[in-house]
């Protein structure tokens, strides 16, 4: 059969408005993807929907259709989003009234059945990760637009792909090789350049969004329109392969893939062939997503400039302490950006930055803020803060929890309002992990310079929960010789000092030169609570690569 070509339009809830229409028209299409969920994003909308029982949904996508839904139609090109969020049905009703307003004969439909909140009490928003067989079924029916809530993000691809291809759901290797296409996709422009660690490699001022030509066997390639911006090479397919994964075993609802299977090849100017990948049975369970109100949170930074920087932080700490006693979490953080006999006031100045929560917000509301009002002309020289203190804000917890892959009701909910249930998987297979493979034979002993590790390795990190991954990969097999017998969970530890009394796990991947280590606990109760400068991890990668390390000169 020919081939599926699955555009991406949108990689958070957030992403540019117009590439949507971008992707419409810049060149052929079949489907066109947009992923609008991420964890934090689950708890807005719960907080949305307390306001609004009729909210919960991405109205972004809503704008985004207003002006795309003609173009969509006139170009035969099928929409599949997830961002129902919350409400999928609401969103799918929305989407029918706006069609008929403009008077587009499409046909709606959506994926239900992964909202467990009634399940799981105390939680703000309780939901399963489904998989693709649900927008298979939209799509065979005839829908033009499904929209879902909470499904993996690669299920975007492999529904389509199911759809189109035929494909069973004992076929492993083929929905393995679509959930590696859709995952290189599902983060937008972040396959064609964007966040990318050798952004100077191409011109990434406005990269396009990707595409997948995805074949009858699960093989692809990932490209872009012509013309667009960025580009595509095997260093930007890499980067987004290593983006908030794990182990060789990557698992899903529809399948486990092997990513120590995929092969990666540049196929000329902006395309990126990925082939030879192999998949296995799923797990039993399905991972279920609870968001919940941890408390209340507030802040505030301390701007200490010039002289005496350690002392003027003692002096404000002591001082704000007796607002403090009842706080139940305290974290102060002192950023030393100064510099000594420095030219601005901006590089002369150090960060102190105070963060509280407590369950009551009056705790820190107006308790904290007033305690540091207060001291404006009674505490170190130069006292001054980024912004004044507000009241508590609320913030949130994440948790993953699992449950068994026939405890969800996962049904398709056709545009003539007919139900079709979707089996869950029926064969299973329970994840281990998979033994580390033996590392290459080292480089010969060589001279040695210090310089940072990103001269010859790239990085890409990301959050998952509490927890924190960071993909580092080789350009070279010389480089990846060097780099596997380096960087051991041990140096991880000694270069990124936060993780020095954490768990760090070591995944190594030769076929993309890579290594993938998790740091459980990096990041506290997840991304909702703020634990820490960089929530979600983004540039935890960029700081390895900033870090010094021996490296052999015949690398650089």
């Amino acid at each position: 059969m020919s081939v599926l070509r699955v555009g991406n339009a949108s990689g958070f809830y957030g992403d540019r408005f117009d590439a949507m229409r971008e992707m419409l028209t810049g060149g052929p299409l079949d489907v066109l993807t947009g992923d609008y969920l991420a964890e934090l994003t689950m708890l807005i909308l719960g907080r949305d929907r307390l306001k609004n029982p009729d909210a919960g949904y991405a109205r972004t996508f809503l704008r985004q259709l207003e002006e795309c839904l003609g173009l969509a139609h006139a170009r035969g090109v099928k929409v599949v989003a997830n961002a129902g969020g919350l409400n999928p049905a609401g969103l799918a009703d929305a989407v029918r009234a706006l069609a008929d307003r403009l008077g587009i004969p499409v046909r709606v439909a959506h994926v239900e059945g992964d909202d467990l909140t009634a399940a799981h009490p105390g939680t703000l928003a309780a939901h399963a990760y489904l998989g693709g067989f649900g927008i298979a079924e939209c799509l065979r029916a005839g829908a033009d637009v499904v929209v879902t809530g909470r499904v993996t993000d690669a299920a975007l691809v492999t529904g389509p792909a199911a759809a189109h291809f035929g494909w069973q759901p004992t076929e492993h290797d083929r929905l393995a090789g679509a959930v590696v296409a859709g995952h290189v996709l599902e983060c937008g422009a972040q396959a064609t350049g964007g966040n990318y660690a050798f952004f100077r490699d191409g011109d990434v001022r406005r990269p396009g969004f990707p595409l997948a030509e995805v074949h009858a066997d699960g093989s692809c390639v990932i490209t872009k329109h012509d013309g667009t911006g960025g580009f595509v090479d095997v260093g930007t397919v890499t980067a987004q392969l290593l983006y908030e994964t794990g182990g060789a075993r990557y698992a899903g609802p529809d399948v486990t893939v092997r990513l120590d299977t995929v092969r990666l090849t540049q196929d000329g100017p902006d395309r990126v062939r990925i082939d030879g990948v192999r998949g296995e049975a799923p797990p039993p369970t399905l991972k279920v997503g609870l968001n919940r109100l941890g408390g209340f949170r507030n802040e505030v930074a301390f701007v200490l400039t010039g002289l005496d920087v350690e002392a003027k932080a003692a002096l404000v700490r002591a001082q704000m302490e007796p607002a403090l006693g009842e706080v139940a979490d305290v974290r102060w953080d002192l950023v030393r950006t100064d510099r000594p006999d420095a030219g601005t006031e901006e590089t002369a100045s150090a960060l102190l930055r105070l963060v509280v929560r407590d369950p009551d917000p009056e705790k820190v509301g107006r308790a904290l803020s007033g305690a540091a009002v207060e001291l404006a002309l009674s505490s170190y020289p130069g006292f001054h803060v980024l912004a004044p203190p507000g009241k508590g804000a609320p913030y949130g917890v994440f948790e993953a929890a699992h449950v068994p892959q026939d405890a969800v009701d996962h049904v398709a909910v056709l545009d003539d309002g007919r139900r079709v249930p979707v089996a869950p998987a029926k064969d299973t297979a329970v994840l281990e992990a998979v033994p580390e493979p033996p590392p290459p034979p080292p480089l010969p002993p060589g001279p040695t310079r210090r310089a940072p590790l990103g001269l010859v390795a790239g990085a890409r990190s990301g959050d998952k929960g509490g927890d924190a991954n960071v993909g580092v990969w080789a350009r070279t097999d010389e480089a990846w010789r060097w780099l596997a017998h380096e960087l051991t969970a041990d140096r991880l530890r000694e270069l990124i000092p936060e993780a020095r009394d954490l768990p760090v796990t070591r995944h190594a991947l030769p076929g993309l030169r890579a290594l993938n280590l998790v740091v459980e606990g990096i990041l506290g109760e997840g991304v909702a609570a703020q634990a820490r400068f960089d929530p979600q991890a983004k540039a935890l990668g960029e700081w390895l690569r900033a870090r010094h390390v021996d490296i052999p000169e015949v690398l650089l």
